[in-house]
């Protein structure tokens, strides 16, 4: 312990006990104040609900005063707002700095969800609701969790909030907000909640986190929309068109065929994938899970080493011509895609974003036009497992779920958390309370009420165990 500190640093049993008999106490208002912020449609994606972002941002700003920060701020960028807060208890004690999101990806298509996704049901002890788990709900344990410690009298560490509410499209002005107040932000780690365990049987903490080049195609043919009988068979198509350059991307045998794709791209030893190969994985449960018969992707790799240790590519939406009810006989003039490409340490999302932009024009007919937009993206991450905060992370796992947490990487993208090594200096922690199965950017999205309170009951113990250490 560190000589000086305040009473707060006093995280004995009894103020362990206190936090916890608060938390029993007020557990169902945490419930019912996520509900309320579930209930506001904070999709930064669309201008329509412009004004419910600013709403959710305020919603943060609000609750995190009444959880007892010093002060709390909605900060403005270019964009959506920042919402910065913090608790200093002594300048001689560790840093956290929590960062996380209230804006949430979008609900449609509404009609293949069974209930409103903005108007949230507990249905099995699970919440369902768009940004339920991605990531209102898992931030929203961190502003819980202040609120015990501080009503328990035991906070060990200073505490600095950063959410943000342009985090699904891309972060644009994140960068600008951390150059520019480096000092504000600064702390000796960062800690999000933003990934996902095994199970809620088997914790895990997300060790790598794999980059993204996000892009968008789009093929010009005739100058306008055309009639299919009449020009069809000699009018290219560039539907048609763009469904042969999308399927030439990928090879039989899974691999990304975009020259210099896997310049930089290294294997991972056979000792590390098999001690990735420990992990508790059942391939019949995951195709039964999802609905499939069989899984695919690059040859020589298990499911788990491609959705983490390989890179990727795929549509994330095709569109073109007349997609209403009904029949409309129409040779369209343009079609467009959205790809997204994970990629593995050592691929640099620029680099990748151009590599793909020149092979897709190379491969373009003359028969068409093409337009290619690079939309955002970033670079993967692999975080120490020997470092004080995972050891930390670890032993707050094993406090509340009575065993160690498994380390695993992830295929999923947080671009920040390779800009906070690189703007601030800081590793982060990935304690991540969600599932893979909580249906994160689609239809029917839900996060456990387990998983929501087992979070706020975790994450005071990481700030103990890692004051003490540190």
């Amino acid at each position: 312990m560190i000589d000086g500190a305040v009473l707060y640093l006093h995280t004995n049993k009894s103020c362990m006990e206190s936090l916890q008999k608060y938390f029993e106490k007020h557990k169902e208002r945490f419930l019912k104040e996520l509900i309320e912020w579930l209930s506001i449609p904070s999709v930064s994606a669309d201008q329509k609900f412009k004004d419910d972002v600013f709403e959710a941002a305020e919603f943060a700003q609000k609750k995190l005063l009444a959880a007892g920060v010093d002060r709390a701020e909605v900060c403005p960028t270019n964009g959506y707002p920042i919402v910065y807060a913090e608790k200093i208890i002594d300048k001689n004690l560790p840093t956290v700095l929590i960062y996380g999101h209230y804006d949430v990806q979008p609900a449609d298509p509404y009609e293949l969800w069974d209930s409103p996704p903005f108007d949230p049901i507990i249905k099995d002890e699970i919440i369902y609701a768009r940004g339920s788990s991605d990531d209102k709900g898992q931030i929203y344990m961190h502003i819980k969790a202040l609120e015990c410690m501080n009503a328990g009298g035991s906070i060990p560490c200073n505490l600095k909030f950063m959410i943000e509410g342009e985090e699904e499209v891309g972060s644009e002005n994140l960068g600008t907000f951390i150059s520019n107040n480096k000092k504000k932000l600064a702390a000796d780690v960062v800690l999000i909640s933003d990934t996902s365990m095994l199970s809620n049987d088997i914790p895990s903490i997300t060790t790598g986190l794999r980059g993204l080049s996000y892009m968008q195609v789009e093929i010009t043919g005739p100058n306008r929309d055309l009639h299919s009988g009449v020009y069809g068979g000699s009018v290219a198509n560039p539907v048609n068109v763009l469904c042969n350059m999308i399927a030439s991307l990928v090879d039989g045998n899974g691999r990304i065929t975009i020259p210099g794709f896997y310049d930089h791209v290294k294997e991972v030893s056979a000792a590390e994938r098999a001690e990735m190969a420990k992990a508790p994985f059942d391939l019949d449960d995951y195709k039964r899970e999802l609905g499939v018969q069989a899984v695919s992707g690059e040859a020589g790799y298990s499911s788990v080493e491609r959705t983490s240790i390989r890179p990727s590519l795929d549509v994330n939406g095709i569109w073109g011509g007349y997609t209403a009810e009904g029949a409309k006989t129409v040779l369209p003039s343009k079609a467009y895609a959205k790809i997204s490409m994970r990629l593995v340490p050592e691929q640099n999302s620029e680099r990748i974003a151009q590599l793909f932009t020149d092979h897709i024009h190379n491969i373009a007919p003359e028969t068409v036009q093409v337009k290619v937009i690079s939309m955002h993206g970033g670079e993967a991450v692999v975080t120490p497992i020997d470092s004080i905060a995972y050891k930390a992370a670890s032993m707050a796992f094993k406090q509340t779920f009575g065993k160690a947490p498994v380390p695993v990487r992830s295929g999923g993208s947080i671009p920040i958390v390779a800009l906070f090594e690189k703007e601030l200096g800081l590793k982060t922690i990935l304690m991540g309370f969600g599932l893979d199965s909580d249906n994160i950017h689609s239809p029917n999205e839900h996060f456990g009420v387990f998983n929501f309170y087992k979070g706020i009951e975790t994450i005071p113990w990481f700030y103990k165990f890692y004051a003490e250490m540190k």
